[in-house]
């Protein structure tokens, strides 16, 4: 697919961008996040071809989040803000697809879904915005990494259980961070992250497609 292998070329090349800027100078504060929240995934079209076991395959499968079943959904970040108040990191999002039951039935396979994480990995850009006649800051940025799911999709052609690295991925977040003492805080979020997944099944073939998930997340951040 030409233009999942040329985003995915951009996206490295920005990533590495992200890090020089971020770590390349002087910063005047490092922040450790973590966060779980409530996530689901938009339907989506899923293309391909499973020799010996479903055939040819093109279906609008309606994906589910399940946030809260084993394992769950989750993240971490570390951001490095400067005296300018932008910040430069790195971040781990923990998302996860299952297909409904009905998509399931449309398209054959006994299994199909990636549940031990979507598992994105992104350079993040933020920029945060403070008063001093209030308490909380509000924050907004923008990812691009890759994906790394664990792929479990199993029918009569055989099953495929492992890590992939399947494609590109970006995100956008905005939120607000409410602190607790000099160097610790609440913070509740908005995320959104689009990724394209290029699998490769233990039949010899391969399906396409891409995810979109929503999210609202609520966590804790450690700065020094």
């Amino acid at each position: 697919m030409p233009f999942a292998s040329n985003f995915r070329s951009m996206a490295l090349a920005l990533c590495g961008a992200f890090l020089v800027g971020g770590l390349g100078e002087a910063t005047a504060e490092t922040e450790l996040s973590a966060y779980i929240g409530f996530q689901e995934a938009a339907h989506g079209r899923l293309q391909g071809d499973d020799p010996g076991g479903v055939g040819a395959v093109n279906e609008l499968i309606a994906w589910e989040g399940r946030s809260f079943s084993m394992p769950p959904y989750y993240g971490f970040r570390a951001t490095w803000w400067r005296a300018n108040d932008l910040g430069f990191g790195i971040e781990f999002n923990h998302a996860k697809v299952y297909a409904s039951d009905e998509s399931l039935a449309a398209t054959g396979f006994s299994r199909l879904e990636m549940t031990d994480g979507l598992n994105l990995v992104t350079a993040n850009a933020f920029k945060r915005w403070s008063r001093e006649d209030r308490d909380w800051t509000s924050y907004a940025g923008l990812g691009v990494g890759v994906a790394i799911p664990h792929v479990d999709i199993k029918s009569t052609g055989g099953t495929t259980y492992e890590y992939q690295l399947t494609g590109p991925a970006v995100q956008a977040v905005a939120g607000i961070s409410y602190p607790l003492a000099e160097n610790r805080a609440l913070f509740g979020e908005y995320k959104f992250t689009y990724s394209w997944h290029d699998v490769d099944l233990a039949s010899g073939g391969s399906l396409e497609t891409q995810f979109a998930t929503n999210a609202v997340n609520f966590g804790y951040s450690w700065s020094y």
